[in-house]
Protein backbone atom coordinates (compact mmCIF):
# COMPACT_ATOMS: atom_id res chain seq x y z
CA UNK A 1 0.00 0.00 0.00
CA UNK A 2 0.66 3.27 -0.78
CA UNK A 3 2.03 5.83 2.19
CA UNK A 4 -1.17 8.50 3.17
CA UNK A 5 -0.93 11.58 1.13
CA UNK A 6 -1.51 13.51 4.39
CA UNK A 7 -0.97 11.98 7.78
CA UNK A 8 -2.84 14.90 9.39
CA UNK A 9 -6.32 13.95 8.06
CA UNK A 10 -5.78 10.09 7.90
CA UNK A 11 -3.81 7.34 9.01
CA UNK A 12 -3.31 3.68 8.49
CA UNK A 13 -4.04 1.42 11.70
CA UNK A 14 -3.89 -2.62 11.61
CA UNK A 15 -4.25 -2.59 7.52
CA UNK A 16 -7.37 -0.33 7.25
CA UNK A 17 -7.41 3.63 6.57
CA UNK A 18 -8.70 5.89 8.94
CA UNK A 19 -10.15 9.39 9.01
CA UNK A 20 -8.24 12.07 11.38
CA UNK A 21 -10.72 14.48 13.05
CA UNK A 22 -10.79 16.82 15.69
CA UNK A 23 -13.07 16.72 19.03
CA UNK A 24 -13.56 19.99 20.82
CA UNK A 25 -13.03 20.00 24.74
CA UNK A 26 -14.78 22.32 25.50
CA UNK A 27 -18.15 21.86 23.20
CA UNK A 28 -17.94 18.50 21.97
CA UNK A 29 -17.94 19.59 18.27
CA UNK A 30 -15.93 17.29 15.66
CA UNK A 31 -14.35 18.89 12.78
CA UNK A 32 -12.81 17.17 9.55
CA UNK A 33 -9.95 17.94 8.88
CA UNK A 34 -8.94 18.96 12.69
CA UNK A 35 -8.36 22.59 13.56
CA UNK A 36 -6.36 24.53 15.78
CA UNK A 37 -9.71 25.82 17.54
CA UNK A 38 -13.55 24.86 17.36
CA UNK A 39 -15.26 26.40 14.89
CA UNK A 40 -18.42 26.45 17.31
CA UNK A 41 -16.85 28.08 20.46
CA UNK A 42 -13.53 28.63 19.85
CA UNK A 43 -12.04 26.35 22.19
CA UNK A 44 -8.14 25.57 21.76
CA UNK A 45 -8.50 22.07 22.98
CA UNK A 46 -8.72 19.80 20.12
CA UNK A 47 -8.83 16.14 20.51
CA UNK A 48 -7.76 14.03 17.85
CA UNK A 49 -10.29 11.61 16.80
CA UNK A 50 -10.70 8.37 14.66
CA UNK A 51 -14.19 8.85 12.80
CA UNK A 52 -16.47 6.59 11.69
CA UNK A 53 -15.35 4.47 8.57
CA UNK A 54 -19.24 3.90 7.49
CA UNK A 55 -22.01 7.10 6.60
CA UNK A 56 -24.84 7.91 4.35
CA UNK A 57 -24.00 10.00 0.85
CA UNK A 58 -25.45 13.29 1.43
CA UNK A 59 -25.35 14.49 -2.02
CA UNK A 60 -22.39 13.99 -4.71
CA UNK A 61 -21.74 15.05 -8.48
CA UNK A 62 -18.91 13.80 -11.28
CA UNK A 63 -16.42 15.31 -11.90
CA UNK A 64 -16.16 15.47 -15.79
CA UNK A 65 -12.94 17.76 -16.60
CA UNK A 66 -9.54 17.29 -14.77
CA UNK A 67 -9.09 19.55 -11.87
CA UNK A 68 -6.18 22.28 -11.74
CA UNK A 69 -2.83 21.47 -11.19
CA UNK A 70 -1.94 21.42 -8.51
CA UNK A 71 -3.47 19.32 -6.90
CA UNK A 72 -4.24 17.48 -9.95
CA UNK A 73 -0.93 15.99 -10.88
CA UNK A 74 -1.90 13.43 -13.61
CA UNK A 75 -1.75 13.72 -17.28
CA UNK A 76 -4.76 15.64 -19.18
CA UNK A 77 -5.26 12.61 -21.56
CA UNK A 78 -4.99 10.03 -19.03
CA UNK A 79 -7.96 11.93 -17.12
CA UNK A 80 -11.13 9.63 -16.20
CA UNK A 81 -14.23 10.76 -15.00
CA UNK A 82 -14.44 10.52 -11.07
CA UNK A 83 -17.16 10.72 -8.12
CA UNK A 84 -17.22 13.85 -5.47
CA UNK A 85 -19.57 13.91 -2.63
CA UNK A 86 -20.39 14.51 0.36
CA UNK A 87 -20.74 11.52 2.89
CA UNK A 88 -22.37 12.04 6.42
CA UNK A 89 -20.64 10.07 9.20
CA UNK A 90 -23.67 9.75 11.80
CA UNK A 91 -23.25 11.80 15.18
CA UNK A 92 -19.96 13.21 13.33
CA UNK A 93 -19.45 15.42 10.88
CA UNK A 94 -20.09 15.72 6.73
CA UNK A 95 -17.36 15.19 4.74
CA UNK A 96 -16.30 16.44 1.05
CA UNK A 97 -14.69 13.10 -0.85
CA UNK A 98 -13.68 11.10 -3.54
CA UNK A 99 -16.28 8.56 -4.62
CA UNK A 100 -14.76 4.98 -6.16
CA UNK A 101 -18.05 5.23 -7.90
CA UNK A 102 -19.32 7.61 -11.31
CA UNK A 103 -22.05 5.76 -12.38
CA UNK A 104 -25.11 7.97 -12.46
CA UNK A 105 -27.25 4.52 -12.13
CA UNK A 106 -25.23 3.55 -8.78
CA UNK A 107 -25.48 6.36 -6.71
CA UNK A 108 -28.01 7.90 -4.76
CA UNK A 109 -28.47 10.27 -2.17
CA UNK A 110 -28.96 8.21 1.22
CA UNK A 111 -27.19 5.18 0.39
CA UNK A 112 -24.89 3.59 2.50
CA UNK A 113 -21.32 4.00 2.21
CA UNK A 114 -17.92 3.16 3.44
CA UNK A 115 -14.58 4.65 3.92
CA UNK A 116 -11.77 3.23 0.92
CA UNK A 117 -8.53 4.30 -0.13
CA UNK A 118 -7.23 5.05 -3.50
CA UNK A 119 -4.14 5.87 -5.25
CA UNK A 120 -3.11 9.19 -6.44
CA UNK A 121 -0.46 10.69 -8.19
CA UNK A 122 1.88 13.19 -6.31
CA UNK A 123 3.93 16.28 -8.04
CA UNK A 124 6.88 14.01 -7.76
CA UNK A 125 4.83 11.15 -10.02
CA UNK A 126 4.62 8.67 -7.10
CA UNK A 127 2.06 6.92 -6.01
CA UNK A 128 0.06 8.48 -2.78
CA UNK A 129 -2.92 6.91 -0.75
CA UNK A 130 -5.88 9.60 -0.24
CA UNK A 131 -9.52 8.30 1.25
CA UNK A 132 -12.84 7.84 -0.75
CA UNK A 133 -16.42 6.48 -0.02
CA UNK A 134 -17.21 3.29 -1.70
CA UNK A 135 -21.13 1.85 -1.92
CA UNK A 136 -21.93 -0.71 0.36
CA UNK A 137 -22.03 -3.82 -0.86
CA UNK A 138 -24.46 -6.44 0.82
CA UNK A 139 -25.30 -9.27 -0.10
CA UNK A 140 -26.67 -9.13 -3.74
CA UNK A 141 -26.55 -5.73 -4.38
CA UNK A 142 -26.35 -2.15 -2.59
CA UNK A 143 -27.96 -1.94 0.30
Amino acid sequence: MAEVIDPDIMEVIDGRLRLVGGRCGACGEIEFPRKQSCRDCGGVDIAKVGLADHGVLWSWTVQRFPPPSPPYFGAVDDFEPFGVGYVELPGEVIVEARLTESDSDRLRIGMPMELSGIDVVTETGELARTFAFAPAEQQGGLR
